[in-house]
């Protein structure tokens, strides 16, 4: 039997998986804040800024009215950039009261809010209280809209701490190109999603620079090893991260010009400015603020991030990035295993 969701935000990411629900049976209400998106997606059933060249679901509509997009849902699913969950979540608590089916909380953003330097849960966690929702499932993994879009096979992690709120999530979502696996550790999910982001952008850099595969293998295998320190520190599982919101989700960012984390380290290994890189992206760099709050994370929890630092070092600090690659390579020789660095 089909769900009532409403899935708020009508990026590229929150349109693909607003189709597949519709695909999958359910009544989908799309909600974006702009206006001007309504009559693209309604009447002619694209939205090419986001996914040009796809043609959506006739049935899926989209409203601007949040109030009525939430009207009775079972489900609503948070697919805005992650500086912006808070005042969206803020907007729903209202239209949340006085309800008789209590809906599930489902968020697909992959970052840290900026300044509190919170995961997305917990942001959802202090904005929407316990009483008026079932409970808070992150979806996450390797996966780009547009290869979604073209019912690429793709496979991700539903995480909660209510195994049956994960379940409840995989069975709307799965069909026989999307495939979803439960897991209970959403501290890792969380971290996972979001610290990949920075290591893209070091990837994408590397290929401006003109460095080969052995180069971009090094930075995803030390990368990988740095967001697991930080990770556990945090009480995360340590296998979490070789699954699909860690290794997985890694690998399709590091290496992907679909991902817009590794099309902007890409420009500024070309040499472009990153307010340049910034205002020329049409999207948001998810990345470009992780990396401050991972380096603020990082110093307050004293883990050492060295690959991270450096690309915080080349975003904030206007470091040149040849500099910070030899400063990498010309660090102390350590175990590989010893987690110090």
């Amino acid at each position: 039997m089909g769900k009532r969701i409403a899935v708020l935000g009508a990026g590229s990411w929150g349109t693909v998986l607003a189709n597949l629900l519709v695909e999958n049976g359910h009544d989908v209400r799309l909600w974006t804040h702009d206006p001007a998106q309504l009559p693209e997606i309604n009447e002619q059933h694209t939205n090419e800024h986001y996914l040009p060249g796809f043609h959506l679901h006739e049935a899926l509509h989209a409203s601007t009215d949040l109030e009525a997009s939430l009207k009775d849902v079972d489900a609503i699913l948070f697919v805005v950039p992650t500086n912006a969950i808070r005042s969206v979540a803020t907007q729903v608590l209202p239209l949340l009261a006085e309800r008789s089916v209590k809906p599930i909380i489902i968020h697909a953003a992959k970052g840290l809010e900026k300044g509190s330097k919170k995961r997305i849960s917990e942001v959802l966690t202090e904005v929407l209280p316990d009483d008026l929702i079932r409970g808070i499932v992150v979806i996450s993994g390797p996966s780009h809209a547009e290869d979604v879009a073209a019912g690429d096979i793709t496979t991700l992690t539903a995480a909660s701490v209510s195994v049956e709120c994960a379940q409840a999530v995989q069975a709307i979502f799965m069909n026989q190109y999307f495939r979803l696996y439960t897991n209970t550790d959403v501290i890792g999910v969380e971290l996972g999603a979001a610290l990949k982001n920075v290591i893209a952008i070091g990837a994408g850099a590397l290929h401006g620079l003109g460095y080969g595969d052995n180069t971009k293998a090094a930075l995803m295998t030390r990368g990988l090893a740095e967001i697991t320190r930080l990770g556990v520190v945090f009480g995360a599982e340590p296998l979490t991260f070789i699954g699909l919101s860690g290794v997985g989700d890694l690998i399709v960012t590091c290496t992907s010009v679909h991902s817009r984390n590794w099309r902007a380290g890409d420009q500024l290994g070309q040499g472009a400015k990153i307010d340049d890189v910034l205002a020329n992206m049409g999207m948001v760099v998810e990345g470009y603020s992780t990396a401050k709050v991972a380096h603020e994370l990082a110093s307050e929890v004293g883990v050492e991030m060295p690959i991270s630092e450096a690309i915080y070092q080349v975003l904030y600090q206007d470091a040149p990035i040849k500099e910070v690659i030899a400063d990498l390579m010309s660090r102390e020789g350590k175990p590989e295993f010893d987690f110090q660095g």
